[in-house]
């Protein structure tokens, strides 16, 4: 079974400590090869200079293609392409298009008045420009705000109709849970692929607490073999047991992309990544 292609997340730093970390986790996966890495953008547009700033840094020193997250989220219309334009000229041709979360403080997302109300209307929008390739997300349990179980399959299909050409799932801990999401869209007429996200656990209290912000279902085995892992101080030996694991089920299944949420902290991802066959290629003028 050949490597999977792989890509990347990072969140841009709000401290110089958190950035030389993401420099850092920049350094030690792009010789892995990513078909592209993401850059997050926070809440409310909360760093959206840091954002554009990471994306252009990793762009231009690491040379990887970088797609920009872009949100809906308490921006006008003319703000939003305002940034998709700065994007196109710091020669960014891929963004993820979301409709984003709620802003710290607001229990539920609700449009700006003037600004795009969904990510689909966004999606419109850069699918209008012509310039970037464009992804979205995809929820494989139900989004926090979906009306019925059928609801993420449906935005799904809007977001695709409307000119995304991939979906990054939200993580999710079991295979099954993706094969029955990716099922359901192709039954629906979802023809873009659909690439799993996957969350390398470095910290298992963390990722229960993501998990349950974001709807994703915590198998009571998993919890059970974190609470015997940490009795031996195991954690991290399970953590990458078992993140490869799904990503092997998931490969058998039929995937052929894989998306690490990285947390800024490479050596985990980077661990899963060798264990599936992806590794540096070698540099010809090192070896001649």
């Amino acid at each position: 079974m050949p490597a999977p292609r792989v890509s990347f997340e990072f969140f841009p730093p709000q401290t110089l400590d958190a950035s030389f970390r993401l420099w850092e986790t920049a350094q030690v996966l792009a010789p892995l090869k990513p078909s592209f890495v993401s850059v997050t953008y926070g809440a409310g547009g909360t760093t959206r200079k840091l954002t554009h700033e990471a994306v252009t840094t990793i762009g231009r020193n690491y040379g990887l293609n970088v797609a920009a997250h872009l949100t809906c989220v308490d921006a006008t219309r003319a703000e939003t392409l305002e940034i998709v334009e700065a994007y196109a000229q710091a020669g960014v041709r891929e963004i993820v298009a979301l409709r984003g979360d709620a802003p710290k403080g607001a229990e539920r997302f609700a449009p700006h008045p003037e600004g795009f109300a969904s990510s689909v209307e966004l999606i419109e929008a850069l699918a209008a420009d012509g310039r970037f390739t464009i992804r979205c997300g995809a929820y494989p349990e139900p989004h926090p705000d979906a009306t019925d179980p059928q609801a993420d399959v449906r935005w799904l299909k809007q977001k695709c109709d409307a000119g995304a050409t991939s979906a990054i799932t939200q993580f999710f801990f079991e295979a099954e849970t993706f094969f029955r999401f990716r099922d359901a869209a192709e039954k629906a007429g979802v023809k873009a692929k659909i690439i799993p996200g996957i969350l390398p656990i470095q910290s298992w209290a963390g990722a229960k607490r993501f998990a349950q912000r974001c709807g994703t279902s915590v198998p009571a085995s998993i919890e059970e073999a974190f609470a015997a892992a940490a009795r031996d101080g195991r954690e991290e030996l399970l953590a990458t047991a078992l993140c490869t694991e799904l990503c092997d089920d998931l490969l058998q299944g039929g995937v052929e992309d894989l998306h690490f949420y990285t947390l800024n902290r490479p050596g985990l991802t980077r661990d899963v990544c060798h264990a599936l066959g992806v590794t540096q290629s070698p540099n010809l003028e090192q070896v001649a």
